[in-house]
């Protein structure tokens, strides 16, 4: 009996031991979204900064994803199972994000939200060949490593140019000031763009500042040459972080020229301690606009109200469109769960460059994608009033009527 105990004794503590293993984590993977691990489901996951400076964009790109997830298993079909890791929008750490992805059995890949981690996991999807389709990293260095790497946003050079032609078109300014991270692909990528553009579309560039990522704390110096220079419009192609401290400096220094951004300043409203009365006025491209009136567009936007307790931005829109049209692709493609990554990565490819695909989605219509993994699709106007963000055309319907109400004044005086 009492060596019977013994053994009993072992093999209990053999299956607690099994169990803690079973439990533990590093505290960085998230749950998975929808489906099960049951073998039957496509596994789709993503790196994103879930944590850090940057979680904004991750937290909502994560959110949109699951949406999507959520909707499409519902229909019944194929199924999809997600799981996000952190990156902390650091490329070595996307990079053992990406790998405990893999050793979970990611079959498809969202690649990282952020260009920097997104470079660094083009040349791993590439060997590994596993389709990725990033919502937001939109350096041309993403798609340039890999055929397998694919974007949903439009890149930056597209950017640059679209913001040039926007201003010129509006007629938004007449003397251009910018402000650009030379550290960082992303900001720099838009400059180079931009400015060429500008050239071309006649545009006064009259002063141009730099920083760094590690620098990025005072603009006095910067903000006083192109004050000095007589800018009325100040070009950020920069993320939100540094534009909110840019436009809190030109604030104390009563500098308010026109503030023209691009994507990544969406979520500057959402910076912790920041006035967010200072963005009233700063026009954003992008490719998602919240106050569409369409129904797919109030749908998502009820949704992710209900779920994060804010609006989406375009991150969460683009994360919820590249679900979409991943779906879309593996219906078009036959795709199966039984399928290898591989197989299935070259599959989407054939299938995402076919002359017969496109999609429609919140981000765009009929968008379409280059041999080279490059989107095609328009960007969108959007400006900050009373605290949200509007769609130029709808901004622009009020102008007249606020015009007619000055000129009315005007002339009872």
């Amino acid at each position: 009996m009492k060596r019977m105990a013994k053994i009993v004794s072992v093999l209990l503590a053999i299956a607690l031991l099994a169990l803690s293993f079973a439990g533990c984590g590093n505290g960085e993977t998230t749950a998975p979204a929808g489906g099960s691990a049951s073998g039957d489901v496509i596994k789709i996951g993503g790196t994103a900064p879930l944590t850090g400076p940057a979680a904004i964009y991750g937290q909502a790109a994560k959110a949109g994803a699951e949406i999507a997830v959520e909707e499409i298993n519902a229909l019944g079909g194929v199924q999809f199972e997600l799981s996000y890791e952190d990156d902390e929008n650091d490329p070595e750490k996307a990079i053992n994000a990406y790998n405990k992805l893999k050793d979970w059995g990611m079959q498809v890949s969202l690649g990282a939200v952020t260009t920097k981690p997104c470079i660094a996991l083009a040349s791993e999807v590439d060997s590994d060949r596993i389709f990725a389709l990033t919502p937001s990293a939109s350096s041309t260095d993403v798609i340039d490593a890999s055929d397998a790497m694919f974007q949903m946003c439009f890149t930056d050079p597209n950017q640059g140019v679209a913001s040039a032609q926007y201003i010129k078109e509006q007629n938004l300014g007449t003397k251009i000031g910018i402000i650009y991270n030379n550290s960082d692909a992303y900001s720099t990528g838009i400059y180079q763009k931009f400015v060429a553009e500008a050239k071309d579309q006649g545009l006064n560039v009259v002063e141009t500042q730099t920083f760094t990522d590690d620098s990025a704390n005072d603009f006095s110096s910067q903000l006083n040459a192109i004050k000095n220079a007589g800018a009325d419009l100040l070009y950020l192609p920069i993320y939100y972080t540094p534009a909110s401290l840019i436009l809190s400096q030109a604030n104390k220094m009563q500098y308010t020229p026109v503030m023209f951004g691009v994507d990544g300043m969406d979520g500057i409203l959402t910076v912790e301690n920041f006035d967010t009365s200072l963005a009233e006025g700063v026009i954003l491209l992008t490719p998602f606009t919240a106050d569409a009136e369409d129904e797919k567009t109030q749908s998502f936007v009820e949704k992710y109200q209900a779920k994060m307790g804010e609006v989406p931005n375009q991150f969460a829109a683009d994360a919820y469109d590249c679900i979409y049209a991943i779906y879309n692709a593996i219906q078009k493609a036959g795709i199966t769960a039984d399928m290898s990554a591989a197989d299935t990565c070259e599959q989407l490819i054939a299938t995402f460059t076919a002359s017969d695909f496109s999609y429609d989605g919140l981000t765009g219509l009929g968008v379409t994608w280059q041999a080279s993994g490059e989107v095609s699709k328009q960007p969108k106007g959007m400006v900050i009033q009373n605290g949200v963000y509007v769609g130029m055309d709808n901004a622009e319907a009020a102008a007249p009527a606020d015009a007619e109400e000055e000129t009315e004044e005007e002339t009872e005086e």
